[in-house]
């Protein structure tokens, strides 16, 4: 029997940038939803004044849509991790044909890795929607080990969802949403460390 011909449901593109309609094929896979073209159009026009030069993590990659996507409008480095051996070796492989040597791709559990000496300007985050990982995520990575004083954390998570905790010193920069995913990104509360 020959394997399925992916349809054109099973590719992204690229919205911006150097590799701009470039497409990427997405496996069939439970659990695998790549942020949609809307949500990832609004992220870049909101960062777009940030993204050249930024050292970038795309934790929980699946895809690898959102680190592909910084990649192309000139993210100097993307660091992506995901724990789907499949998925990884897609990315490496696609990483490797698009020739970003600044673009690396860790295998594994993404709370496990260790923080970059040089922190990050930027951090997406986008864990399987049943895992029910979101706060889990932004405890673990919204601080001062993983991101420069300027950097910026991207959090995507299905709505309705419960009150997400904001940790103290941080807060919502910019919130959206298209149908049933929430997005928004979290940076330092300047004023907050005004007064203090």
């Amino acid at each position: 029997m020959k394997p399925a011909i992916p349809t054109a449901a099973h590719k992204i593109r690229i919205i911006g940038g150097k590799h701009r309609g470039r497409r990427i094929m997405i496996p069939d896979r439970g659990g695998l939803r790549p942020s949609p073209d809307r949500v990832r159009e609004t992220l870049f026009n909101w960062l777009q004044w940030e993204i050249a030069g930024a050292h970038v993590l795309d934790a929980f990659a699946g895809s690898g849509a959102l680190g592909l996507e910084a990649l192309s409008r000139g993210a100097a480095s993307v660091l992506f991790a995901d724990n789907d051996a499949d998925g990884v070796a897609r990315l490496r492989a696609l990483l490797a044909e698009w020739h970003e040597a600044h673009a690396r791709v860790q295998s594994g559990d993404v709370f496990l890795l260790s923080p970059s000496a040089a922190r990050y300007d930027l951090i997406f985050l986008d864990p399987p929607f049943a895992a029910g990982l979101h706060a889990q995520a932004v405890a673990h990575f919204v601080n001062d080990r993983w991101l420069k004083e300027q950097g910026k954390v991207y959090l995507e998570m299905p709505f309705p969802h419960e009150d997400l905790h904001v940790p103290p010193g941080w807060l919502w920069h910019r919130q959206g949403r298209a149908g049933r995913v929430f997005f928004g990104l979290l940076r330092r509360d300047y004023a907050d460390e005004a007064a203090a």
